[in-house]
C-alpha cells in the first residue's frame, strides 16, 4: 500500500483519465486510480499486492527496473485482465520523496470490449454534426478504406469506431495502432508479431495486431508519424493481406477493414517525400474530414452535460454547470477541440464548490497574441486566464443569452438545409409541427 505520508506522487494517479497503475520493485502493484476500476470493472482491493505479470520471463516491468528505459507497446495484462486483453501500455520510472524507485504505467485497450463499445458516444445536434455523423455512416456501409482528418481532440477515434460498430464487420475485433510509437525497432513485432527466440526478450511468440484484426477494422492512429521506411512493409500487408511474423517463415494472412487518421496534411507530406503517395492512395479512397469545435459550438450543452456524467461517474459525485459558466464556454473557440473541452472541465470541478461549477471556475488555457519575431525560442506562451471571450454571432436584432443562440443557430441551419420544409425540420428535431411553429416565431425565423 502506498505510504501517503512520504509517497508524494499518490497524487499523480486521480491525474491520468486512462486507467494507471503503480508497481514496486518487488514487481507487486502498489495502487491503481479510480480510472482503472471504472474502466476495467476492478476493485482496487483485488489488485493490490498481486503481481504485475504472470510471467517473469518477459516480464515488460522487471526491464524497466534493469534498464531504467521507459517502454510502449501492446501487452497482455493478466492481473488485470484475462491473458486474451490487450493493452496499449506505457511505462515509465518513478521516485517518491524519498528516492524509493517504482514503475508507472498508463493503460489503454488496444481492443475495446464490446460491452464499451456497442454504441460509440457521437453527440451533437448541430448540422454540421449530423453531416459529419451522415458521411460516417455512408463510410460504414462500404468496406473500402476510409481516411480520417481534422485537428487534434476533434474525436478521430471516436469516429473510427463508429464505422466499424455500423459495419458488416461489427462482430469482429476492432484493433488500435498507435502510429506514434512505431519506431523503427517496434514496427514489426507489434504489427506482425514474433517467434520465440527471434530477439532478446522474446520468450513466447505473440501475435501482431494485423493477425489480432482479421475479420475485423484495424485502426491504424496518427499514420503521419509513421516512419518512411516502414511504410513500404505496411503497404505490402495491405495490398496482399499477407505477412511474416518477426523470426517467423510462414506466411500468414488477414482479412482486414483500414480506418487511418491524422492531424497532420498528409497531401503535403507526400509533395515533401517524408509520406509515401502510393501508400496514401491506399488508405484514402473514402475521406472523412471532422469539423473543429468552434464550427459546432451548438453541440457543446449536450457535450458538456456527457463530460460531466463521465467525470461525476470517476469521481462519485454529481457536477453541474450554472448558466454563466456554460456562456463562458460557448463563447470560447476551443483550439484544442473536445480534449481541451474535457480538460477544462476536469480542471473545473477539483476548483468547484459544492460541486456545481461556476464561471469563476471556468480557466481557459490561452496563447499568446505576441508574433513569432516577438516571441522567445522554444516559447510556448500559454496562460490561464477567467476572461470570457468573444460570443457567438447573432442571428436576430432581438437580444439573446447564448443558449438561445445555439437553439436559433441550429434551427436556422436546418431551414436552410431543408429550404423552409417545416414538416421535415420538426421531422429532424423530433417535435411537432406546432412545437416548430412556436420556436421559429420566438427566434423571429421564417
Amino acid at each position: 500500500m502506498l505510504k501517503t505520508s512520504s509517497f508524494t506522487l499518490e497524487s499523480l494517479l486521480e491525474t491520468h483519465d486512462l486507467p494507471f497503475v503503480i508497481i514496486n520493485a518487488d514487481l507487486k502493484i502498489i495502487a491503481v486510480n479510480r480510472a482503472c476500476e471504472a474502466q476495467l470493472g476492478i476493485a482496487r482491493d483485488q489488485v493490490i499486492g498481486k503481481p504485475c505479470c504472470e510471467s517473469g520471463d518477459e516480464c515488460r516491468h522487471q526491464r524497466l527496473f534493469q534498464k531504467l528505459e521507459p517502454y510502449s507497446g501492446v501487452f497482455s495484462n493478466s492481473s488485470l485482465a484475462s491473458n486474451q486483453t490487450l493493452f496499449r501500455s506505457h511505462g515509465y520510472p518513478l521516485l517518491d520523496s524519498d528516492g524509493t524507485l517504482y514503475i508507472g504505467e498508463s493503460l489503454a485497450y488496444a481492443t475495446p470490449p464490446l460491452t464499451q463499445s456497442q454504441g460509440p458516444k457521437m453527440l451533437g445536434e448541430s448540422a454540421v454534426f449530423l453531416k459529419l455523423k451522415t458521411k460516417l455512416q455512408q463510410a460504414a456501409e462500404t468496406l473500402a478504406p476510409v481516411f480520417l482528418t481534422g485537428e487534434t481532440g476533434t474525436g478521430k477515434e471516436l469516429a473510427a469506431e463508429f464505422v466499424h460498430r455500423q459495419s458488416k464487420l461489427a462482430a469482429g475485433e476492432f484493433v488500435i495502432v498507435d502510429c506514434t510509437i512505431l519506431g523503427e525497432n517496434l514496427f514489426e513485432s507489434e504489427l506482425f508479431g514474433h517467434e520465440k527466440g527471434s530477439f532478446t526478450g522474446a520468450a513466447t511468440s505473440k501475435k501482431g495486431l494485423f493477425e489480432l484484426a482479421h475479420n475485423g477494422t484495424l485502426f491504424l492512429d496518427e499514420i503521419g508519424e509513421l516512419p518512411l521506411s516502414q511504410q513500404p512493409k505496411l503497404l505490402r500487408a495491405l495490398e496482399s493481406g499477407q505477412f511474416r511474423r518477426v523470426g517467423g517463415t510462414t506466411t500468414l494472412s488477414s482479412k482486414v477493414r483500414v480506418v487511418s487518421a491524422t492531424h497532420r496534411n498528409i497531401a503535403e507530406m507526400v509533395r515533401e517525400g517524408s509520406f509515401r503517395e502510393d501508400l496514401f492512395y491506399r488508405l484514402s479512397v473514402f475521406p472523412v474530414e471532422l469539423p473543429p469545435l468552434r464550427d459546432r459550438r451548438q453541440d457543446l450543452p449536450v457535450l458538456v452535460d456527457f463530460l460531466l456524467q463521465q467525470l461525476s461517474q470517476r469521481d462519485g459525485r454529481s457536477y453541474s454547470i450554472n448558466k454563466e459558466a456554460l456562456m463562458k464556454l460557448i463563447g470560447h473557440l476551443w483550439p484544442g477541440n473536445i480534449r481541451e473541452l474535457r480538460n477544462c472541465l476536469q480542471l473545473a470541478t477539483g476548483l468547484c464548490d459544492n460541486n456545481q461549477i461556476k464561471e469563476k471556475d471556468i480557466m481557459i488555457m490561452r496563447r499568446s497574441n505576441r508574433t513569432a519575431e516577438q516571441r522567445p525560442p522554444e516559447s510556448h506562451e500559454i496562460a490561464w486566464s477567467s476572461v470570457p471571450t468573444a460570443p457567438m454571432p447573432t442571428t436576430s436584432t432581438n437580444p439573446m443569452d447564448p443558449l438561445e443562440q445555439i437553439e436559433a443557430n441550429f434551427l436556422n441551419s436546418l431551414i436552410n438545409k431543408y429550404n423552409g420544409n417545416r414538416k421535415l425540420i420538426a421531422s429532424e428535431m423530433n417535435v411537432s409541427e406546432r412545437t416548430l411553429y412556436r420556436k421559429l416565431n420566438r427566434f423571429n425565423l421564417n
